[in-house]
């Protein structure tokens, strides 16, 4: 068993072959996990060091250096893609009653939804937008840096075992119809409506390494940083607040916060218990 072959005797060596592996993986390929949570990525490369047989993560590394196919595989391991269609339902309840009236005030708006993942929180958003009436005064981009995640959330189909679930979670969140009137079922998977996406520009986008996306007025990022260490989160909250517009809204996650944060004098709070705030203005 691999996690075996490192007991305590060896942790330190472990530690020093993921921190070369990040290393090689930057130089190689141009992604940054370096600041990603310790503990992440320790669970997600002894996982796939597992399922490769291979005895260390210095052989796993000379693999990935030479095999971008390879790579990709531990590409979707690192990356966050835990989502589901209006998960955290009083978080959507909280959208409705705090936000969207303010978004009322603009003829036009944008919305940024960072790692998007698979894309069901996205469309969780154009449903609701569609049901306030504003889905066609807005643009929203939903950004993620894994590719393979981003085209499944382009086609917008999903499997229907999940359904149930996500039905439960849309009447909680305040839904004003059934789910079921925003997509089609076909062949034992469920395909939303293209007028939902067709307000939404799905893009590849590395909160680690890339710039101010666009100037927007909501932003949600809902337990991403969660899995970095604390000098990357700082590095992100500054990239959404230079991305907001003033008095534009960040809605984080429920584990996530602003408190003993750089930035935390930069917002008002709006929720709490949601995690959302406000943009001071200068």
């Amino acid at each position: 068993m691999v996690q075996g072959a490192y007991n305590e005797s060896n942790a330190d060596l472990l530690d020093i072959e993921l921190q070369l592996l990040l290393d090689a993986i930057f130089l190689r390929y141009g992604y940054d996990f370096r600041n990603y949570s310790k503990a992440h990525i320790k669970r997600r490369v002894l996982h796939r060091l597992a399922l490769s047989t291979l005895p260390s993560v210095t052989l796993l590394q000379d693999r990935i250096l030479r095999d971008r196919e390879f790579f990709t595989e531990l590409l979707d391991d690192l990356s966050i893609n835990v989502t589901e269609m209006f998960r955290d339902p009083d978080f959507y309840k909280s959208l409705r009653e705090n936000i969207i009236p303010k978004l009322r005030t603009y003829a036009y708006f944008k919305i940024w939804h960072a790692g998007c993942s698979t894309g069901e929180e996205v469309y969780s958003l154009a449903i609701l937008l569609k049901e306030e009436g504003l889905l066609g005064r807005c643009q929203v981009y939903a950004t993620d840096f894994n590719r393979k995640v981003l085209s499944i959330a382009k086609e917008g189909v999903y499997q229907k075992n999940e359904i149930e679930q996500y039905e439960k979670n849309y009447q909680v969140a305040g839904g004003m119809h059934k789910l079921s009137d925003y997509y089609k079922s076909r062949y034992g998977s469920v395909i939303f409506d293209k007028d939902l996406s067709d307000k939404i520009v799905f893009a590849d986008h590395n909160l680690v390494t890339d710039t101010v996306f666009a100037d927007v007025n909501l932003i949600l990022c809902r337990n991403v940083l969660i899995y970095f260490e604390k000098n990357l989160q700082e590095h992100v909250l500054r990239l959404f607040y230079e991305s907001l517009v003033p008095s534009g809204t960040l809605c984080l996650g429920t584990k996530e916060s602003l408190k003993f944060t750089s930035q935390e004098n930069l917002f008002e709070v709006i929720d709490p218990k949601q995690k959302i705030y406000k943009k001071k203005i200068k």
